[in-house]
């Protein structure tokens, strides 16, 4: 793959890398002890006047619990196709050590694994 080309999708990994920190911190509060890991707020609708009112602030938290982990696993591997991009390995399959074809990469640009090895698993 050529300079520029990655150079392009390494834009789009950092504006990409923007929008789930963004979004993630809508939600959650970094962990100080774990790097890249987030705590989840506990959504407070103020004092609670009744046991249902309690019922809906678990049933939030409970709804963002997956999507805070959707998004730091998204956030994993745009941290991790940005350092291979660095160490210059950007664009090859960790399964089979193939290249990754660049149409998927325009699609995915932080795809770790090549199509052929993705249907796999």
């Amino acid at each position: 793959m050529d300079k520029s080309k990655i150079q392009k999708l390494k834009k789009d990994l950092e504006e990409d890398k923007e929008k789930v920190e963004k979004e993630l911190e809508s939600i959650a509060k970094k962990d100080g002890k774990v790097k890249g890991d987030y705590d989840t707020r506990f959504p407070d609708f103020g004092t609670a006047q009744s046991p249902d009112e309690s019922a809906l602030e678990v049933a939030a938290f409970e709804s963002t619990l997956p999507v805070e982990y959707a998004l730091e696993v998204k956030l994993q591997d745009i941290n991790n196709a940005l350092a291979k991009i660095k160490s210059g390995d950007y664009g090859q399959c960790e399964k089979c050590s193939k290249p990754i074809d660049e149409k998927r990469l325009e699609v995915m640009p932080e795809a770790r694994t090549c199509t052929k090895c993705q249907k796999k698993k």
